[in-house]
């Protein structure tokens, strides 16, 4: 299919039609949309204490994440495909109203149970929201300006990342925690009217039957493999009855969802994106790039309060040099596909140069000088950006357009897995770690590994807190000694893209 084909999502002149002044507006809300669905994300962080302050429940607060993440996981896949068969303007309205739908109920709760069942529902629309809000931009514009406007939108992730826990942080404070589910909302209110307004509607009715099938399957085995972690964690071990059974679920869920996709006549998710190479090669890379990220993410926080005593503030605070990096190369890796065409080096290069972060924190010590934790991360964020506004523009470019919705959903779903699966094992070794090398130094009477952390370990004499903190210090060292595999991993799987230069129209 050639690349001056026209969008399937929009009427058959509409890129054409468009003004470039209404394409930048368009693009705008569209951005606007996706820092709406992604802050929903991240303001929660920091007023998760407060919450299950007030509402009680703390042995539920893992699943006030999961449910998030869960929900998006499974909305990704099936928003891609509805955009393809029904456009995206609609998509994106509906996913604009279960958004609000999920933050009201989030924001009216008296309950835990009512704020993961709100989370739930904000989350599927969250993933609605930010697989979509991607492939407008690949229908909106020819192949060689997505990589910038992909640039943008990764630079939108990060800046969410950022402002996201400072936001709600002040929120709490100021006022109380109910308002972080609401002080979002013009934003997305906006977005909805200019979308509206400004965003070309497909005029040419579908005539595809939907794969409802395949739908629930995929569901089912997004939802065992989000899930399985968590049940993990909760029972103990991975080798107790219900999760050997969750993850029996999932493995007959794969192998019938294979079947049906074989005979559907409009699958979800076509088996033929797997003859690929681009679909193949950028998803396994952004599939082991989402472990090394998120597991940055969840065990660097930890290190700095425990070993470093830094407070949770601060500790989030140096997540921002790596945010700022992603941005930084997120944007420069668009420029340089929207003026040469050429992609693949960059995703190469990126990942070689996260290996080498990640290798460097493999010897973080008490000793480690912040300034030289925060430039690493630096690093870690210029290693991540260019793997994202070069996955979904490589795969917009090598798909048929009537399957741009899907595979630019693949990215964001393969991502989400790798971090899933990624942060579980990595807690898994990290915690064994704990328990060989400080079971034997902290006294049950203070609550043993269970009440480690940075009041209980200024607690302890002087030579048993040096004793725990290089403990703790070597019990993490195998995380990123694995993130570095991981990266190292994706650097080499990277080579093996097949470069397909982005057209200018």
């Amino acid at each position: 299919m050639s690349l001056a084909e026209t969008a399937a999502d929009v009427d058959p002149a509409t890129n054409d039609a468009i003004e470039p002044a209404l394409t930048r507006v368009i693009l705008g809300a569209v951005a606007a949309t996706l820092l709406f669905a992604s802050l929903g994300q991240t303001i929660v962080s920091t007023a998760l204490p407060i919450m299950v302050a007030d509402l009680g429940g703390m042995d539920h607060i893992t699943w006030v994440i999961t449910a998030y993440l869960l929900a998006s996981t499974v909305a990704a896949p099936l928003a891609g495909k509805l955009g393809d068969m029904y456009g995206r303007k609609l998509v994106l309205q509906v996913g604009i109203g279960i958004f609000t739908v999920g933050a009201v109920i989030c924001g009216l709760a008296q309950g835990m149970g009512q704020v993961i069942a709100g989370r739930l529902v904000q989350g599927f629309g969250a993933g609605t929201l930010i697989v979509t809000s991607m492939a407008t931009v690949g229908d909106l514009l020819p192949p060689r300006q997505r990589g910038m406007a992909q640039g943008m939108m990764g630079a939108a992730f990060g800046v969410s990342t950022v402002v996201g826990p400072l936001l709600g942080g002040f929120i709490v404070q100021t006022w109380n925690w109910h308002w972080i589910f609401f002080v979002n909302l013009p934003v997305g209110l906006l977005a909805f009217v200019i979308l509206s307004t400004a965003l070309p509607a497909r005029s040419k009715g579908n005539t595809q039957p939907v794969d409802y099938a395949g739908a629930a399957l995929l569901a089912s085995l997004l939802a065992c493999i989000v899930v399985l972690p968590n049940a993990a964690a909760e029972a103990g071990g991975w080798d107790s009855v219900p999760v050997l059974a969750l993850a029996a679920t999932g493995v007959a869920a794969l192998g019938m969802f294979i079947r049906v996709e074989t005979r559907a006549q409009a699958p979800i998710l076509p088996l033929s994106l797997f003859r690929n190479n681009t679909f193949v090669v950028v998803n396994a890379v952004g599939f082991l790039v989402g472990m090394g990220m998120f597991g940055t993410i969840t065990f660097l926080p930890l290190f700095l309060q425990v070993v470093k005593g830094v407070s949770p503030t601060a500790s989030g605070l140096f997540l921002v040099p790596m945010m700022g990096g992603l941005i930084f190369a997120s944007t420069m890796a668009g420029r340089v596909m929207s003026r040469t065409g050429r992609y693949k080096l960059m995703p190469t290069l990126s990942t070689g140069l996260l290996a080498a972060a990640m290798l460097g924190l493999t010897t973080l010590s008490q000793n480690s000088p912040l300034w030289l934790i925060a430039s690493t991360l630096v690093l870690v964020g210029l290693g991540l950006g260019p793997v994202f506004s070069v996955g979904v523009a490589a795969i917009q470019n090598a798909i048929p357009r009537s399957q741009l919705g899907v595979g630019t959903a693949s990215a964001n779903m393969f991502r989400l897995i790798g971090g899933a699966l990624g942060t579980a094992f990595f807690g898994a070794v990290f915690s064994a770690g704990l328990a060989r090398n400080l079971a034997a130094h902290l006294p049950e009477a203070a609550g043993g590994l269970r009440a480690l952390g940075a009041e209980t370990l200024r607690a302890l004499p002087p030579e048993l807190q040096l004793r725990v903190m290089d403990g703790f210090s070597a019990a993490l060292h195998p995380v990123f000694w694995m993130a570095a595999a991981a990266a190292a991993l994706a650097c080499l799987m990277s080579t093996r893209l097949r470069e397909l230069p982005l057209g200018a129209a």
